[in-house]
């Protein structure tokens, strides 16, 4: 038997995300900025790239994946182990590369890109080992990085990504709401994260009933770990008056949303209702701060200047808030839209971004413990629409 080293596989029904028409507009953009850039074909690696341009969100599991872009084509590039999976989550072709010889998957790039070309790839993302398998399978006359020019395409989001961010909102609040009711003394972190995690699946399936149910998660924080923004959860008990971190994160077909707040377990005492105000406060006014021809860094620094004025500023740890769309903990980061002091970017109608400051006080002080408050706002052509609807606040989230 003579074993291919990459073919079709195609069966069952495409079942995208979005429409043909969102995937031709994104493409259509890329396009005429390889065109501007003189890129021949464009070989995108990154999961986030994928999925913005494809639908299709791969599973790597070790191997390599990818999307070829020409003026003509789009392909994903697949491994046999998927089978016809990402053909019918992929808008365009697909082709499956096999394992019987080694970088085969380069052998059936080179099939669509041919030899000689201007190729573009992601500089943030492909790793130093496959960009020479690049250079000696593709042979390209010149390389090009596209990952800034992107990254800049997707921070402008459609009508319809901020349809699906407004409904990945809204699931995240059911989950705030099922761990609210879920939390009280004697219960573990592990316990109430599940009854937000079930309760955003249950949702997100009950929505889009579509779409692939992978990736959503809580990280549910009690006590001292709720000192860092990404800490997992733990089987920790929780007591009278602990300090709690809600976060959820649901996942719609690759697209993160998130849900984020303190709350205390039946009390908070006084230090720490001081400091938990101050915070609130600090995200009020950062909400009001985004609006279209404001800066990230702008933005950044007025924050500081409230921190400062209440001697708090030196437990800030992070930035106050970034961009949304396709993006999860484990890919994708649009680090143009970041409030950050060396972020110089100008907000504009239709960018999608969070305001989330957060302080940790350190274990042994009054008020110990990490304080975050997390909406996300969609930037209008006068202000901006916060379509986060969970309160914030100890009126609402003393609790159990």
């Amino acid at each position: 038997m003579e074993r291919p080293q990459h073919y079709r596989f195609h069966q069952g029904q495409k079942t995208l995300p979005f429409s043909d028409a969102e995937y031709e507009a994104r493409l259509g953009k890329l396009r005429a900025q390889m065109a501007e850039m003189g890129v021949d074909a464009c070989v995108l690696t990154s999961m986030h790239n994928v999925a913005y341009y494809s639908g299709f969100l791969y599973c790597s599991f070790g191997r390599p994946y990818a999307q070829v872009v020409t003026p003509t084509e789009t392909v994903t590039f697949s491994a046999g182990i998927d089978a016809a999976q990402p053909w019918r989550r992929g808008y365009g072709d697909n082709i499956t590369y096999t394992d019987w010889q080694r970088n085969n998957y380069w052998r059936a790039i080179q099939s669509v890109t041919g030899s000689g070309k201007v190729i573009g790839f992601e500089g943030d993302h492909i790793s130093y080992a496959q960009l020479g398998l690049l250079d000696e399978f593709l042979a390209p006359s010149a390389k090009k990085d596209i990952a800034p020019t992107t990254m800049k395409l997707r921070m402008h989001k459609s009508a319809a990504e901020i349809e699906l961010i407004r409904a990945g909102a809204a699931t995240a609040d059911v989950g705030g709401y099922a761990i609210k009711d879920a939390i009280k003394a004697g219960v573990r972190e592990v316990d109430v994260a599940m009854a937000g995690r079930d309760a955003m699946e249950l949702e997100i399936a009950r929505r889009f009933p579509d779409s692939e149910i992978r990736d959503t998660w809580v990280w549910f924080q009690s006590g001292i770990n709720t000192d860092g923004a990404h800490n997992p959860v733990t089987t920790r008990v929780l007591e009278r008056g602990d300090i709690l971190s809600l976060n959820t994160f649901p996942m719609i077909s690759g697209y993160y949303t998130a849900l984020e707040r303190t709350l205390f377990v039946e009390e908070v005492d006084a230090a720490s209702l001081k400091i938990w105000e101050a915070n609130v406060a600090a995200h009020e006014l950062g909400i009001s701060l985004l609006k279209p021809g404001a800066t990230c860094a702008e933005v950044t620094h007025k924050i500081n200047d409230f921190f400062a004025e209440h001697d708090l500023l030196q437990y800030r740890s992070f930035g106050y808030g970034h961009s949304f769309g396709v993006l999860s903990h484990y890919y994708g980061r649009e680090a143009g839209l970041e409030l950050r002091e060396d972020i110089d970017t100008v907000l504009e109608p239709g960018m999608v971004i969070s305001m989330e400051p957060m302080l940790t006080i350190p274990e042994g002080q009054p008020g110990a413990g990490g304080y975050r408050e997390h909406d996300i706002l969609v930037i209008t052509e006068d202000g901006n629409e916060n379509i986060t609807g969970y309160p914030y606040g100890p009126e609402f989230n003393v609790v159990g």
